[in-house]
């Protein structure tokens, strides 16, 4: 599989893993990638964030691949500012989202689509997630954000009331929908079936793809499905013991100690071995 590093592909999770837990990228896994893209590596990233909330990062990487977003339900590629894919939830969403906002009020809500993020409840874990997007949101009510095209419904909250979420989408049991808990505090509908796994098989069928191997890693539930699909999947020390659970390698370092630059050390060792 490592025969030809020119044929290798990496996709790297974002928070949690590339970057550190003050959102940066640190210099020692941006001097790898650098590193790694030289000897013609292939690297790029699969993030549950927007084409906008990903902007602040495309100057420091400056990725020539295109991008999983929306946890799976888009391939963005910046090289032509097109979408090469999407998966959007069905319309039945608005109503799922309302339902579940009638008996959690308190919670924080937003729409996520192409060309931008609608906030629907602006509580105080959403005025986090907005900042740490660092994004300038369109706010509307529920009923008012237009039909068609939603990628993902994000909900912000407290980490017990994502467990109480959790448990209520499950007796709800709605068709369509898939749901995720993205982070500690963050709960996110999808559409059925999609996940970064779901996105990675997509991403096979992409041109120039053909006879690639696939190496990814990530640190939370979200990304589990990706680790499962790629040819070698790989977490941080810092992951969730779910994630260890499916991962190939289990790397030594967290996201803070540059875990990305070990996977790519390891990858260019097989590749001359």
């Amino acid at each position: 599989m490592f025969e030809d590093i020119s044929k290798v592909v990496l996709l790297s999770d974002m928070d949690g893993t590339l970057l550190s837990t003050d959102k940066r990228i640190t210099d020692t896994d941006r001097c790898a990638i650098e590193h790694f893209r030289e000897l013609g590596g292939r690297f790029t990233v699969a993030t549950g964030r927007t084409v906008q909330s990903f902007d602040q990062y495309r100057s420091m990487l400056d990725l020539k691949e295109p991008i999983i977003m929306y946890n799976g339900a888009a391939i963005y590629d910046y090289t032509s500012g097109k979408m090469l894919y999407t998966h959007p939830l069905p319309e039945t969403a608005r109503a799922y989202a309302a339902q579940l906002m009638e008996l959690m009020p308190d919670v924080g809500g937003e729409v996520l689509r192409p060309e931008g993020t609608y906030v629907f409840s602006n509580t105080d874990y959403q005025q986090l997630h907005t900042r740490l997007c660092g994004i300038e949101p369109y706010y509307k009510g529920l009923g008012e954000i237009e039909e068609g095209g939603w990628l993902k419904v994000l909900f912000a909250m407290s980490p017990e009331d994502v467990d109480c979420m959790e448990l209520l989408v499950k007796k709800l049991d709605y068709e369509g929908v898939d749901f995720v808990r993205s982070s500690e505090i963050f709960f996110e509908m999808l559409p059925k079936g999609v996940s970064k796994g779901s996105a990675l098989a997509e991403y096979r069928k992409l041109g120039g793809m053909e006879g690639c191997t696939f190496v990814s890693i990530g640190d939370f539930n979200n990304d589990i499905e990706m680790i499962v699909g790629a040819d070698l999947g790989a977490c941080p020390a810092n992951a969730e013991d779910s994630v260890k659970e499916k991962s190939d390698l289990i790397l030594t370092r967290t996201n803070d100690e540059g875990a990305v630059s070990e996977l790519i050390d390891h990858i260019i060792e097989r590749c001359r071995s």
